[in-house]
């Protein structure tokens, strides 16, 4: 299952602390660490297609024992670092040829896309 970790409270560094002032604390979700054999199934499945849906998500989550919600987040945070690291390439290549590639709005696109795309399951 899915571990949250608590507000500071007295056993912590200080006093518990809420989110917002009147309101309780907000749980954070505890970073899933996946094993080296579900990365290598999801890496294979990345390679084979970038988008998993449907009843093929299904199924790969349950073959790999992880939730729906992790199967997705995950393509979604591959994608990303995908599309970065193929940006990466093809700036290297254009610096190879002397063309200077100005900073454009692709870049910014994707560190933005990157803070939309994390999620939190509860």
């Amino acid at each position: 299952g899915l571990e949250l970790s608590h507000c500071m409270g007295a056993s912590s560094l200080g006093p518990a602390v809420p989110w917002r002032s009147g309101r309780p604390c907000k749980m954070k979700r505890v970073r899933t660490v996946f094993k080296p054999e579900q990365l290598e199934r999801l890496e294979q499945e990345f390679l084979k297609q970038q988008y998993m849906v449907g009843t093929e998500r299904v199924d790969l989550a349950a073959t790999l024992h992880l939730t729906e919600t992790q199967v997705k987040v995950w393509f979604q945070n591959r994608r990303i670092k995908w599309r970065k690291q193929s940006m990466e390439q093809k700036a290297a290549k254009l610096s190879q040829f002397g063309v200077i590639q100005p900073a454009t709005a692709d870049s910014t696109d994707i560190k933005d896309h990157e803070e939309d795309t994390v999620e939190v399951e509860l």
